[in-house]
């Protein structure tokens, strides 16, 4: 399940950069909003979940709508207008180190001496990669989204840990999706120039994105979660960098280089060494 969590969730990256070909990126985000959000509450209803959340957990609804759906995925779907699916797979990756280290800087957590060192770990080899990928001359603008979009998200993680519940979740992540669609529908419409070429690559990667990532992924997910626990689920992650870039390798035909295996390699590492600390400290 968890290596079945991780295909799917690193391919998201490759499936919405052909997409992103074929139409504007927000328009078709919020659509595919609309989809799986409806798709989440259908499978939660019939679940036995309902829709009567707290005041928290509909904070929690709000701000992971705007903040993980909207801004995380928007940016990123703008991003890879400009910069490869490869690329915006490793700044994404980085999540679970930004996490931590906000949390450390800020909430006064303690990371130890193994989670510094997977940390620092982390952070070079994401250094390796974007001075190469920078040097031989990736968007700007492009990395720029990509890193405001994981920011966005790490700023959801850290505000609303623990605020959505254990009985609902599959309707809880459905109404988020409806807010973020609802969100970026009309930013779409004032900021975007419309368009959709129609296109059997487009129909395939919009109906992959819409199912697998949106929906099959996020089940998968929480039902991992829930036989294993969260703190051994989340180990998983470390992969991400890796089948994110291997994804788009071979379907998508993007380049790879030596430093960009070294650094996929280091970012991989760190991450196995803070999650192996936060799993040995809980």
């Amino acid at each position: 399940m968890g290596l079945a969590f991780v295909l799917m969730w690193s391919s998201a990256f490759t499936s919405a950069r052909i997409a992103v070909g074929y139409a504007s990126p927000l328009m078709l985000l919020s659509v595919r909003f609309l989809v799986s959000g409806l798709l989440a509450i259908v499978i939660a209803r019939a679940m036995g979940q309902h829709a009567r959340l707290s005041r928290q957990q509909w904070v929690a609804v709000i701000l992971f709508g705007l903040l993980q759906n909207g801004v995380y995925l928007g940016a990123n779907f703008m991003a890879m207008q400009w910069i490869e699916a490869g690329l915006a797979a490793i700044i994404a990756s980085l999540l679970p180190l930004l996490v931590a280290l906000v949390a450390w800087l800020f909430m006064g957590e303690h990371l130890g001496k193994v989670g510094m060192l997977g940390l620092a770990m982390g952070l070079a080899g994401v250094v390796v990669i974007m001075a190469d990928r920078l040097s031989s001359g990736a968007d700007i603008i492009g990395v720029a989204l990509a890193f405001l979009g994981v920011l966005a998200l790490t700023g959801a993680t850290l505000l609303v840990r623990g605020a959505t519940g254990s009985g609902n979740v599959l309707m809880v992540v459905g109404l988020q999706m409806l807010v973020a669609s609802a969100a970026l529908f009309p930013v779409s419409l004032a900021f975007e120039t419309i368009h959709i070429e129609w296109s059997w690559q487009l129909i395939t990667a919009f109906t992959y994105t819409t199912l697998v990532p949106g929906v099959i992924a996020t089940l998968v997910w929480f039902l991992l979660v829930r036989r294993i626990g969260a703190t051994n689920a989340a180990s998983f992650h470390f992969l991400n960098p890796f089948f994110g870039v291997a994804i788009a390798a071979l379907v998508a035909g993007e380049s790879l280089n030596a430093r960009d295996i070294i650094g996929v390699v280091i970012v991989t590492v760190g991450i196995f060494v803070l999650q192996s600390a936060n799993r040995a400290r809980a």
